[in-house]
């Protein structure tokens, strides 16, 4: 952290003349020119950025030079604030009568943790407002050529998290096994082997073609294809932030990589 915040309970809200206010601000999955005007336009005003590991150098770049910047990203296994601590900065800053930026990688309503956030606001009547960001399914997905859905493949998409608390029984693996539409997994590369022993024990292809995209939308994206029975070799080639995408629409990824020869075409 580069500032400083002072705890606050409810029982001095009386003591506090003026309350300011937190923006959850999508960033996206990494590419600068994917943050939405309004996004731009909050990190270029900003007064305070309480911000993740997943936002990207570039757009941290852009954020206010006089800004007061709150570093409180995690990663697998270690958290550099835990969650409670990152409700409570939030809360003690905005009592404080200041303007938050709470940055997050992606979309904030997509596995960010932005729901749990503002509802540790709601007990101080603090304000809030949400700036969507485009979540790194669709972004990772659509630089490395693979469309979610496409009529002659899939009909449909489904999100879910690869982090799991305890373990894989919290998904109703009977039901993903069966899916005839794109399974993507967030946060999902130290748990591959489980998710493929998973969908194939339930009834999924274990031939069925998968995708991994490392680092999406940045310069050192790449994309690493198999199938499902070799996912836990492709993960561990794989470093995070890695999206895993399952269905037969990563296939398409070896005629639609637009952005691979982009880059290809720079170098």
């Amino acid at each position: 952290m580069t500032g400083q915040a002072v705890s606050t309970t409810v029982n001095e809200l009386q003591a506090i003349s003026h309350t300011g206010k937190v923006i959850l601000v999508g960033s996206g999955p990494g590419d600068p020119d994917l943050l939405t005007v309004k996004a731009l336009r909050l990190l270029q005003q900003a007064e305070v950025v309480v911000h993740d590991r997943l936002v990207s150098d570039e757009i941290i770049a852009l954020i206010h030079p006089q800004a007061e910047r709150f570093f409180v990203g995690k990663k697998a296994g270690h958290h550099c604030v835990p969650q409670s601590g990152i409700n409570q900065l939030l809360v003690d800053l905005a009592l404080q009568g200041k303007q938050v930026i709470r940055l997050k990688g992606g979309d904030p309503f997509i596995f960010g943790r932005g729901g749990e956030e503002l509802e540790a606001l709601l007990p101080f009547n603090i304000p809030f407002e949400v700036v969507p960001g485009i979540t790194a399914a669709s972004g990772c997905a659509a630089y490395a050529g693979i469309p979610l859905t496409h009529r002659n493949y899939t009909q449909g998409v489904q999100f879910i998290t690869g982090h799991l608390k305890d373990d894989a029984n919290q998904l109703n693996w009977p039901l993903l096994g069966k899916a005839t539409h794109t399974l993507v997994f967030y946060m999902g590369l130290t748990q591959s082997g489980g998710i493929a022993h998973n969908l194939i024990k339930h009834g999924m292809s274990a031939d069925m073609p998968v995708a991994i995209v490392e680092r999406g939308t940045s310069q050192l994206q790449r994309t690493l294809q198999g199938s499902l029975k070799d996912l836990s070799d492709l993960a561990a080639q794989a470093e995070s932030p890695s999206l895993i995408i399952i269905g037969l629409v990563t296939q398409l990824a070896a005629k639609l990589d637009w952005f691979s020869a982009t880059l290809a075409t720079a170098e």
